[in-house]
């Protein structure tokens, strides 16, 4: 926990309250009741001086570490769209790289791979049983530590040593999956930037027939 200066002031004026007053009952030549109630009062005064700063103190966190994840840089799209919907795909996916933590967006449907941007892998990802849950659901899956987490095997094939990665639905068929640059990266805000994109998506698609094959296409992005 890190302590504003504000905060720190006050605690040290605090301490630095009480002290006197203990130096000046110690070195009192008489203990007078007056003079004992006066110490008895500054010392509280001082001990809540020193309260109201740790506890009117907000605790500033630590930011998380930065993985060093390995990928190249890219923007893959699938053939077999027509145009406004590789500009919604690419407009999508460019914003959630540069108003959140992401480092990969990978969009699917039906396990046919529409978009991937960011940093990819030479590995192709199939959805496991994560993504399964989160379609059965119809719910956003948040895995904010990885590493720590059981079924993280499921998305090495995503991006090597990703540290934190978010499952989105799209309608009953598809996924919008984002990848984070490090541990609990994804806050409240980023989550539903992810599950409002995901909702234009489940419109846009909705008309679109199901997809065969791979028809990917990379660009660069």
């Amino acid at each position: 926990m890190a302590l504003s200066a504000a905060a720190r002031s006050a605690v040290l004026v605090g301490v630095a309250a009480l002290t006197l007053a203990v130096i000046n009952q110690a070195t009192a030549p008489t203990l007078d009741p007056p003079l004992e109630r006066a110490s008895v009062l500054a010392g509280i005064l001082a001990v809540l001086l020193m309260l109201g700063g740790l506890l009117g103190e907000r605790v500033v966190p630590a930011d998380a570490a930065r993985v060093a994840l390995l990928g190249r840089e890219g923007l893959e799209l699938t053939d077999d769209l027509d145009e406004a919907l590789r500009q919604e795909l690419a407009w999508g996916s460019a914003m959630l790289l540069k108003a959140t933590p992401a480092a990969v967006v990978v969009v699917l449907r039906a396990d046919h791979l529409l978009l991937r941007r960011g940093l990819l892998a030479e590995t192709t990802f199939a959805p496991g049983v994560i993504c399964g849950q989160a379609l059965q659901r119809q719910r956003a899956i948040s895995l904010v530590d990885l590493a720590v987490y059981p079924g993280k095997e499921e998305f090495r094939t995503l991006l090597p040593d990703l540290p934190a990665v978010v499952v989105q639905p799209i309608g009953s068929e598809g996924l919008l999956l984002v990848g984070g640059w490090s541990p609990r990266c994804f806050g409240r805000g980023d989550l539903i930037w992810i599950e409002g994109w995901a909702a234009r998506l489940a419109v846009a698609l909705a008309p679109i027939p199901k997809l065969s094959g791979d028809g990917r296409s990379p660009e660069n992005g």
